[in-house]
């Protein structure tokens, strides 16, 4: 009698292998426009200001997310279909963002400077959402120039103002140029529109988040620039995240098993994530808590949010930040605690839903085959891209 061996096969790729060089660039991009709010500190005045710039970020920051959402939708359908979202989605929220903001601007250059931060969010989307990070780091050159000079010379009016506008301007240029590109590829078969409902609970996410970030902002800002340059590295960590779930789901037999496996694969990532930012909130005298349980809150949603759970990360974030934003306005106990309690709510809420959607097998066995946009985290790449913009 002849045995027979039958060798494993070869292990195969790791189809959700994430882009490092991509992420780490991205968090780099999504706090480079911070700079222009450097260059034109001493143009501005915090208390009339401030109020407009905030307002318009909010606006921008939830139809952002939305439309992000939706051009990832079109773009199972075809790149030239999401430019056509991005074309008619970019300009008209803008727009958006900049008449919510006009009645606290007074007119004038506050509202010249709330219309420029509305126009530059909506390109650089634009050009995020199309995947050309080089792009943008390209028209954001001006702006790391004028601020490289700050900390030897005094630059005048003139220059505080031209890098901003020069890069506003480039990244206008650059957004029109990916479009263009993109609208030239041609047409793909006609399927069905996605419904406009489906974007609804990641704008009302990109609402919350921006509520729940300004917030913190407002007692510590060094903290919402760390969270901001974290915003890399937690896209990184959503990619990641699907290759041990993979690999735990061919390495069980049972769900009880996997779900044991899911819980420690999902419990890995987040302290990956959050383990940096505990030095780095002792470095800018942040609290760590209060940072740690925001950034804990904003990568476990987006990790649902990656899988098409949007509804309950919305609800859950939209509570939390109601709750935090009321308690100091009423003047109510507990105070300044308020916000990691907060925030710490909505953590355990978020992980045990995570936990409940995504330690079942059938969750990862269909979701790329069933839903091409919900396997992958590309859907929430854009609530990333307005982080600086509340600072």
């Amino acid at each position: 009698m002849v045995g027979h061996t039958f060798p494993e096969p070869a292990p195969a790729a790791d189809p959700w292998r994430p882009d490092t060089v991509r992420c780490l660039l991205r968090g780099v991009l999504f706090a480079l426009p911070g700079l222009a709010y450097l260059l034109t500190a001493p143009l501005r005045h915090p208390g009339r200001h401030a109020g407009a710039l905030v307002v318009a970020g909010l606006v921008s920051w939830a139809w952002g997310q939305a439309l992000g959402h939706r051009a990832h939708l079109r773009m199972a359908t075809g790149r030239r279909e999401a430019a056509g979202t991005l074309l008619t989605g970019a300009p008209l929220g803008a727009g958006l963002a900049t008449a919510a903001a006009a009645p606290l601007t007074g007119g004038g250059p506050v509202l010249l400077a709330t219309a420029a931060q509305s126009l530059y969010l909506a390109a650089a989307g634009v050009l995020l959402v199309l995947a050309r990070e080089r792009l943008l780091l390209a028209a954001l050159v001006p702006l790391i120039a004028g601020a490289a000079v700050l900390p030897w010379w005094e630059p005048g009016t003139a220059l505080r103002t031209g890098p901003p506008l020069l890069a506003l301007l480039a990244t206008l240029a650059g957004a029109g140029h990916a479009l263009r590109a993109a609208l030239a590829v041609p047409a793909a078969a006609d399927g069905p529109r996605p419904r406009l409902l489906w974007s609804l609970p990641y704008g009302l996410f990109g609402l919350a988040a921006g509520l729940l970030v300004l917030l913190e902002g407002r007692r510590e800002p060094y903290a919402v620039i760390v969270l901001t340059v974290s915003m890399g590295p937690a896209e990184w960590l959503l990619y990641r995240y699907r290759g041990p779930s993979v690999a735990a789901l061919r390495a069980t037999a049972t769900p009880a098993g996997f779900l044991l496996r899911s819980a420690a694969v999902l419990g890995g990532c987040l302290v990956a994530y959050l383990l940096p930012l505990l030095p780095a909130a002792y470095l800018t005298g942040a609290a760590p808590a209060t940072l740690l349980l925001l950034a804990a809150t904003l990568w476990t949603a987006l990790l649902l949010q990656a899988f098409g759970a949007a509804w309950p990360p919305a609800v859950i974030c939209l509570a939390a930040a109601a709750v935090a934003g009321t308690v100091p306005v009423l003047r109510l106990p507990p105070g300044p605690a308020v916000l990691p309690l907060c925030c710490g709510a909505a953590v355990l809420g978020l992980v045990a839903y995570a936990l409940l959607v995504l330690g079942r097998p059938a969750r990862h066995a269909t979701a790329s085959a069933a839903r091409p946009w919900t396997a992958t985290p590309r859907a929430c790449r854009s609530a990333s891209t307005n982080l600086s913009s509340t600072c």
